[in-house]
């Protein structure tokens, strides 16, 4: 699909409850190409990108190591010889920890592609590696998992961290932008609307938390789901747990709440 003059997007194979309608990755340019977020270890998908790059891929740039993003570079560094960017992988069990990108970016890094350039936004949060890469020509930013379009995302501690995802969506308002390109979904026209309304829907979750515990005070994370979700469809409570515990790790960095033992407790 054409997103914009200058950037085209394939979709992998692998919708899902964490994934919507699969991973998406972004071709950008029209000579030499950068490739972002090559997706999944998958050969259908590998045989689509190469269909789409033939031998004019000279970059491919992941946001994140989580299993749905990045583990598709080795294959299709094998077979162009592009270059792999991003982070290392944080050692933990939802990362691909195979990924090694031979060139490694920071926050502000730029990727001078001649025509353009990709600039790297560290924005920590939901994986402490997790990278956008904000394209000059077009103010479009691709943004992984740290925006999605028509969700939001897991914030899966000890990686995810909630305090660093609300200061990296915070960080974006700053940023000139006319667009979003996201790891899942289609583009979003309003970024800052949007990277606000996030803000906003994160900290009505947070109070949400503290009014829980009118009810329960100590608490469980199990006895807190049901009340924090109650909007939320039951078979998603796994889910939405460890979005619950990285609420609860903020209250705790905020002075809010303490843990005794198992239970959780506000201070009062």
């Amino acid at each position: 699909m054409q997103v914009s003059p200058l950037v085209r997007r394939l979709t992998a194979p692998n919708p899902g409850m964490m994934t919507g309608p699969g991973t998406n990755a972004y071709i950008v340019g029209k000579k030499a190409l950068a490739l972002i977020d090559p997706g999944p270890d998958d050969d259908s998908h590998l045989q689509a990108m190469l269909g789409a790059v033939g031998n004019r891929l000279r970059w491919i740039l992941c946001t994140h190591t989580h299993k749905d993003h990045s583990p598709g570079a080795r294959a299709l560094k094998e077979a162009t010889g592009a270059e792999v960017i991003g982070m290392a992988a944080p050692q933990h069990d939802n990362q691909d920890k195979e990924f090694a990108p031979d060139r490694a970016f920071a926050h502000n890094d730029v990727l001078d592609c001649g025509p353009f350039k990709l600039r790297a936004i560290h924005t920590p949060g939901h994986a402490s590696n997790h990278l956008c890469y904000l394209l000059d020509r077009e103010k479009m930013l691709f943004t992984g998992d740290h925006i999605m379009q028509g969700s939001t995302v897991v914030i899966n501690p000890p990686d995810g961290d909630m305090v660093a995802y609300l200061k990296s969506l915070k960080s974006l308002l700053e940023l000139d932008l006319a667009r979003v390109a996201p790891g899942h979904g289609h583009p979003i026209e309003t970024p800052h609307a949007e990277a606000q309304r996030l803000i906003e829907h994160r900290l009505a979750r947070e109070q949400k938390v503290v009014d829980a515990f009118n009810i329960h005070n100590p608490a469980t994370l199990d006895e807190l789901v049901p009340i924090v979700y109650a909007d939320v469809e039951p078979r998603l409570h796994q889910v939405a747990r460890r979005s619950l515990y990285a609420h609860l790790l903020k209250l705790e960095h905020d002075g809010r709440v303490w843990l005794q033992g198992e239970r959780w407790k506000l201070r009062t």
